[in-house]
């Protein structure tokens, strides 16, 4: 993969190229979502912050990487979204980046213990698995499903106690994961099937892909309302209010119109339902 000479650009231009190229929306959603789990679980500061920090090693590691070896069918389809495309970065540079997050990713993960660290693990390994090959085979949900599954069971077993994750809690990120890939793959199914990737959604099929991605979504919803003992709380009950517009506009992601919008959708309404359950007072454990 041959570099592409940077454009001339100023620090401020280069580490926004950077940020760019880490997919920063995201990653500040899945960062700020285990930085919520890490508060409802009852960690002292310190160590919110640490799996704050952990898990944005993590997240920029798996982007970058994403850019780094995906640069040429990036270039291919002309991705004019891609800083690596418009020149703003190289391949390699985007490659000591991920590797060098990477490294931090798995030293702060295993400051918060091992049983922790490795949890949060599962998630690197599984965005790194994916962009290595498995998004081009019909497994490349799993990833996501692993990874978003072992997410809140590494946050909240970092917990004082060792506690362990709520079932409830683990399958509801599981669902928002695989929901997360179709919704995430949707505006690019041309673009990959021309560079040769066909991954589950594009065996699926737009529509057929929109309408599980909604279910997932739905049911994902409801098991953090219904999930936790007792009943519903006002905050999760406004929750699944608030869960309506991102499944409906996930419904219609097999329509172009509505495609690059259901992505944000997912990652909004996760955020959204992991902070009303947060001041709903439910026990991730």
């Amino acid at each position: 993969m041959a570099d592409v000479p940077l454009r001339p650009a100023g620090p401020v231009a280069a580490a926004r190229a950077l940020v760019l190229a880490t997919h920063a929306g995201p990653a500040l959603a899945v960062t700020v979502v285990a930085t919520l789990l890490a508060v409802a679980a009852g960690m002292p500061p310190g160590r919110v912050a640490l799996v704050c920090a952990a898990v944005l090693a993590g997240q920029a590691s798996i982007g970058w990487s994403n850019d780094w070896l995906d640069a040429d069918r990036d270039r291919a389809v002309a991705r004019a979204d891609k800083p690596v495309v418009q020149g703003a970065v190289t391949p390699s540079r985007l490659r000591s980046g991920a590797l060098i997050a990477a490294a931090v990713a798995v030293v702060l993960s295993l400051l918060l213990g091992l049983v922790p660290g490795l949890l949060l693990l599962v998630l690197v390994a599984s965005g790194w698995a994916y962009n290595a090959g498995l998004k081009r085979t019909a497994a490349s949900v799993v990833p996501y499903v692993t990874g978003f599954g072992a997410l809140p069971a590494g946050v909240v077993a970092a917990a004082p106690g060792t506690p362990v994750a709520s079932w409830w809690l683990v399958t509801a990120g599981a669902a928002l994961g695989a929901a997360a890939h179709l919704a995430n793959v949707a505006p690019d199914l041309e673009d990959d099937l021309a560079t040769g990737v066909r991954g589950l959604p594009h065996r699926l099929g737009a529509r057929r892909s929109a309408v599980v991605c909604a279910l997932l979504l739905g049911m994902a919803s409801l098991v953090l309302v219904l999930g936790p003992e007792g009943p519903p709380t006002a905050a999760g009950w406004a929750g699944l209010v608030l869960a309506l517009p991102a499944v409906a506009v996930a419904a219609l992601a097999g329509t172009p119109r509505f495609r690059r919008a259901a992505f944000p959708a997912v990652m909004l309404l996760t955020v959204i339902d992991v902070a009303l359950l947060v001041a709903g007072g439910a026990t991730p454990a």
